[in-house]
């Protein structure tokens, strides 16, 4: 395994682990619902291959993956990044809103230090920016949990490049997340340039774009009817069968290296710099495993330009969310 230095001095490994999938019965359900014991066992084996970085957040579930991943390090917490996020009212289980006041902020990393049975969290993200409370406010609140030693790491997901700027005046942001594929480029313009000139590490998430650039989905037949992605945009109509042109360039490629589309969507992304760490969703073996191998794949400067062509900045057809969802991103 490669290992790489996001911000303020955290090294993960090049790929991450993205846990979300790993649900059962939850809230949010890609493909056939979670095998909790295989999703134990894909971490044990990342963590054999030398995977280190492991992505939940209480939402997830909410809150049983943050439990599932919690158990499963338990006993091989050591090296370990464990990434989690807040940043949302709930009544009971039901998410109510968005909430990055200080009080939900501490409130947040109490719950997830007990359900993760950890004593402090590498990397806490404010999951989505609330625009209602000023970001000097949130990121002092955080600041206050890194010098009590409940956190390490401060993170922020979604946030415009203002926002990016308030926040590291108040403290070093140690990575933003948000989403970054080859067919999701927008962050190239002006996000991904303030991260590099502030420091700030960058984790993709969504790098197969929720499983369309693994090639594996032909047809929305193939998806359950309770499946997330039926209300995605990009998977929708018409634009199914023309986002599914960045799949064929990935899979030339791949024929040519003997590899995955999805090994090959994951190197492109791995080319764009150093300081790119993508999180791949996963809740088995065999594809984490498929995932993680993209660590080692050496991509010509041929084939990085081919696939960058064969799906430019902005011609993704579709929105990556529905109406409300793209109204809480970038802001």
């Amino acid at each position: 395994m490669h290992y790489r230095d996001l911000g303020d001095g955290l090294t993960v490994s090049a790929i991450g682990i993205g846990c979300m999938p790993m649900i059962k019965a939850g809230n949010i359900v890609y493909g056939a619902e979670a095998d909790l014991d295989e999703a134990t066992r894909t971490i044990h084996q990342a963590i054999d291959m030398g995977v280190t970085f492991f992505d939940t957040a209480q939402i997830y579930g909410p809150f049983q993956n943050e439990e599932l991943l919690g158990a499963a390090i338990k006993g091989k917490r050591e090296g370990l990044v464990i990434a989690t996020k807040f940043g949302f009212r709930f009544d009971d289980n039901r998410i109510t809103g968005v909430d990055g006041s200080a009080a939900n902020a501490r409130a947040s990393v109490e719950g997830s230090l007990k359900r993760l049975g950890i004593d402090c969290i590498d990397l806490f993200y404010q999951h989505r920016m609330d625009p209602n409370v000023p970001i000097e406010e949130t990121m002092g609140a955080l600041s206050d949990l890194v010098r009590e030693g409940k956190i390490k790491h401060i993170g922020l997901s979604e946030a415009a490049p203002e926002r990016l700027r308030a926040a590291n005046a108040v403290h070093q942001v140690s990575a933003l997340q948000s989403e970054y594929s080859l067919w999701e480029r927008d962050v190239e313009d002006g996000i991904l340039p303030t991260c590099r000139e502030l420091g700030i590490g960058f984790v993709p998430y969504s790098p197969l774009g929720r499983g369309f650039l693994t090639g594996n989905i032909t047809s929305l037949d193939d998806l359950p009817a309770n499946d997330w992605r039926r209300q995605d945009p990009r998977w929708a109509g018409d634009n199914f069968a023309t986002n599914f042109k960045v799949v064929e360039a990935a899979q030339a490629v791949a024929a040519k290296h003997g590899v995955s589309a999805a090994q090959v969507a994951l190197g492109w992304l791995l080319a764009q710099g150093d300081d790119i760490v993508p999180i791949p969703g996963t809740k088995r073996r065999v594809t984490m495993e498929d995932s993680v191998r993209a660590a080692d794949l050496v991509l010509t400067p041929e084939d990085i330009a081919a696939l960058s062509a064969a799906s430019p900045r902005g011609a993704t057809a579709g929105p990556r969310y529905g109406e409300m969802g793209m109204r809480m991103v970038r802001i």
